[in-house]
């Protein structure tokens, strides 16, 4: 999947996903889908702001876990800048709090930020369907 996000004066990100999700239960697909939402807008709006770039998610899933990262190719995070806004605070509430996982926010030298999620899957229902 590719698709083109345009957002503020001079910005362009080109989004594209690899890997799998899986089904998921609502119970995950919500609170996951509105953290990486916000995410993919953090890394557009912020990252690429004024510029041209990529914006990949990818994620791997086994039985037990699904791993997800949100790369970019913007202009990475300042030094001591992670979770001081309101949307890492909000990310952080759903991914930890809401699905019991982790994540954690990398500056990439010189090629921008890459976020890692890792969720258990211990609430699935492996007997149905």
């Amino acid at each position: 999947l590719v698709v083109e996000v345009a957002a503020g004066a001079n910005t362009r990100a080109h989004t594209h996903t690899t890997g799998r999700f899986g089904t998921l239960p609502s119970e995950y697909a919500t609170p996951l889908a509105l953290a990486l939402t916000e995410l993919v807008t953090n890394a557009v709006e912020h990252g690429l702001a004024g510029k041209e770039g990529e914006v990949e998610i990818a994620a791997e899933r086994d039985d037990d876990h699904l791993a997800v990262s949100v790369r970019d190719t913007g202009s990475g995070l300042p030094e001591g800048q992670v979770g001081r806004g309101l949307g890492t605070q909000i990310v952080r509430t759903l991914i930890q709090g809401e699905l019991g996982g982790t994540i954690d926010w990398h500056t990439l030298v010189g090629s921008g930020t890459e976020v890692t999620i890792e969720i258990p899957l211990r609430y699935i229902d492996r007997d149905a369907g």
